[in-house]
């Protein structure tokens, strides 16, 4: 068995070597040095099934350090998983399956997409949270149908990156049990040895975080390896570390040890050189011994076994609990119940209005209630962003009770409950979200100023590469913030974050278009979506006399016009503007102005949209056009063209009170019109 067991990673090291031969592009040195430590995780504790990638119940695995992709492919491609051979020889090639980093929705068997370091680790405690939460929801005596790990490889990239530590942090404080990380501990990094930059104690780091921490100081030795998994499985109150001493590079002869292995092939002479020296044969490139694959693909059975058996306590579990069981199986699907925005609120005209935030807190409490699959919390700011699922209790250790949070008396500490305290770590936040929508039967959303989406900008870009479904709450959306001055005063964020592909982005202007921008983030099913929100108080608009709110749905649409002839002067709002646009509109009508006002609250919903409507909104043949919004005005050129005028902030906000910032910036009814006047030659 020995001989087999060695055969097998060797099959591993090579296949993955050739593959970044064959590409002349990639990382050799992972793949090499952490071989052994995938092979025994996949042949021996890993619960999948290859017939089946998206089996609710299976194992996760994350590979954080995504630069070592063709490890992953080699090990899908061995199992059984749809990955061709043809696909490893394409590797990092014009439309293959096998990128150059892991990407979600691209590759069988690929659960988060992985490459910039620290994310994935980030995204598997989201992981290992959402398998603790549905299991504390759905499980019952005798009736365990979610139950299962989440393992991540990683390297020392990944654990130098900040993001790394605030998510151990805050999985080591909730005691995630079921969340195992395999350490590849080669000492170096792609400039040189890890001595340059990272010498910190890891082991006492992670213990101090609370993580069970196992050592293996070979990392070939097979038997120690498992050993070490063995007791990580066995520690359910904490998630676990297992430091394991590689090779980097493990068998070139004249590379290995070296940084100069981490991100460059082999070259064929080294290549030749280190199958040499393990008895592999030089050619054909690609082998695999018939022996070996019949091994690996020993878990197609035995995940169909595994599967088929879960799927018999499913059925049991239905009919035991039929509520509950219709419940789990549509949410793992991600549909949503039929009816389940019947209940969003209706808000009634009022001038004197309410922030958009606190809006969004009412429309959240009832979504909560009709959507059991929405979860999610704050960067320790619920108290301001007005995110917090009243009654819904905390996802927590069930013996802690932090002092002084919010929650109702009674409301159960534990893993079942739907608010998630993610303290002030909002990079951590945002990939954790990734990590809960990967999983499957969770819709999360996250909340911070939208100041602070820089912070969360990496998981943000990368939920939108995925398509995954998460809600980013931005509040306090403007120089509005007032007092607190530059540097909580938002400026280029919003336009920041709309350039960002296959980001849905809404800036709703009143409490009824909160509802409908709601709605909209989710139904998405195509990517993310971010609501930036108010923290003052905006007129919320009497829809009798102004267009529904239901239209926000298409991005933009005509709010007013003074007459049904074709308008002399149109003027674009988003947020807070649309309220002073829509004043100087009425105003400029008196004059005998005819005037269109346009509500813009989302330019990507908008832009898919037919050119037929996007042009009955905006028509082309109108040249006056005004665009008011308290950012940066870089952008706007696309709807009020090189003839428009756009009214807006280049430059950072002030400490003064929000009425004071609008009139000193110009952001004004009085600006508006002082401009729309100059335009029409009036």
């Amino acid at each position: 068995m020995k001989d087999l067991d060695r055969q097998c990673v060797n099959t591993i090291r090579f296949l993955s070597v050739d593959a970044i031969q064959n590409a002349n592009s990639g990382h050799p040195g992972m793949p090499l040095g952490a071989a052994a430590m995938a092979y025994v995780l996949w042949s021996e504790r890993l619960k999948h099934n290859p017939s089946d990638p998206d089996w609710p119940d299976r194992d996760r695995f994350v590979l954080s350090a995504g630069h070592g992709s063709s490890l992953l492919y080699v090990l899908l491609h061995l199992t059984g998983y749809d990955l061709p051979l043809a696909e490893l020889k394409e590797f990092r090639q014009w439309g293959s399956r096998t990128p150059g980093h892991p990407e979600r929705g691209l590759t069988p068997g690929v659960e988060v997409t992985t490459g910039p370091l620290g994310q994935g680790i980030g995204n598997a405690v989201g992981l290992a949270l959402s398998e603790a939460h549905l299991a504390a929801r759905y499980n019952r005596p005798g009736h365990t149908i979610v139950d299962h790990h989440t393992y991540v490889i990683v390297g020392d990239g990944d654990l130098m990156e900040g993001v790394s530590a605030e998510a151990c942090s805050l999985a080591g404080h909730l005691g995630l049990g079921k969340l195992i990380i395999l350490y590849d501990d080669n000492l170096i990094s792609l400039a040189g040895s890890t001595d340059l930059s990272f010498t910190e104690d890891v082991k006492k780091r992670f213990e101090a975080q609370d993580w069970h921490v196992e050592r293996v100081g070979d990392g070939n030795d097979r038997a120690a390896l498992s050993d070490a998994i063995t007791a990580a499985k066995a520690e359910t109150k904490r998630p676990s570390l297992i430091m394991i001493r590689t090779v980097i590079g493990d068998g070139a002869p004249h590379k290995q040890g070296s940084f100069k292995v981490h991100g460059a092939p082999l070259g064929t002479e080294e290549l030749a050189a280190t199958k040499e020296a393990a008895g592999w044969p030089i050619e054909p490139p690609f082998h695999i011994p018939p022996t070996a694959l019949t091994h690996f693909r020993r878990a197609i059975a035995q995940g169909e076994e595994q599967q088929e058996r879960w799927e018999e306590r499913l059925a049991a579990y239905v009919t035991e609990y039929p509520d509950l069981g219709a419940e789990f199986t549509r949410r793992v699907t991600g549909e949503l119940p039929a009816g389940w925005d019947a209940d969003l609120p209706v808000f009634s005209p009022d001038e004197s209005g309410i922030a958009t935030r606190k809006a969004s807190e009412g429309v959240l409490q009832a979504i909560a209630a009709a959507l059991p699959e929405l979860m999610g919390g704050s960067a320790d700011l619920n108290p301001s962003t007005y995110t917090w699922l009243k009654g819904h209790g905390d996802f927590a250790v069930a013996a802690v009770r932090p002092i002084g949070v919010q929650g109702a008396v009674g409301d159960e500490w534990s893993y079942v409950g739907r608010n998630i305290h993610y303290g002030v770590r909002e990079h951590a936040m945002g990939a954790i979200a990734n990590g809960i929508a990967a999983h499957m039967g969770i819709i999360p959303y996250t909340a911070t100023f939208l100041s602070f989406a820089d912070y969360m900008r990496a998981p943000i870009r990368l939920a939108a590469l995925s398509k995954s479904r998460v809600v980013f709450i931005f509040t306090h959306d403007s120089i509005g913030v007032g007092e607190d001055g530059p540097t909580h005063q938002p400026i280029e964020q919003t336009m920041s974050l709309r350039i960002i592909p296959n980001l849905t982005v809404i800036r709703p202007s009143d409490a009824n278009e909160v509802r409908e921008a709601w709605a909209a983030a989710l139904e998405n099913r195509t990517g993310p979506t971010a609501l930036i929100l108010s923290r003052q108080t905006l007129p919320v608009l009497d829809r009798n006399r102004y267009t529904p709110a239901e239209e926000l749905v298409r991005g933009g649409y005509v709010l007013w016009q003074s007459s049904e002839t074709s308008p002399d002067l149109i003027l674009i709002g988003t947020g807070s503007e649309v309220h002073p646009a829509l004043a100087a509109g009425e105003e400029l009508s008196l004059a005998g102005i005819n005037v269109r006002v346009v509500a813009l609250p989302s330019w990507d919903l908008f832009d898919r949209q037919s050119q037929a409507y996007r042009e009955s909104v905006l028509p082309s043949a109108v040249r006056a056009r005004i665009a008011v919004e308290a950012g940066v005005t870089l952008g706007w050129e696309r709807y009020v063209g090189m003839g428009g005028v756009i009214i807006g902030i280049d430059h950072f906000g002030a400490s003064a009170p929000a009425s004071v910032l609008y009139e000193r910036f110009g952001i004004t009814k009085e600006s508006i019109i002082a401009h729309a006047k100059r335009l029409v030659g009036r």
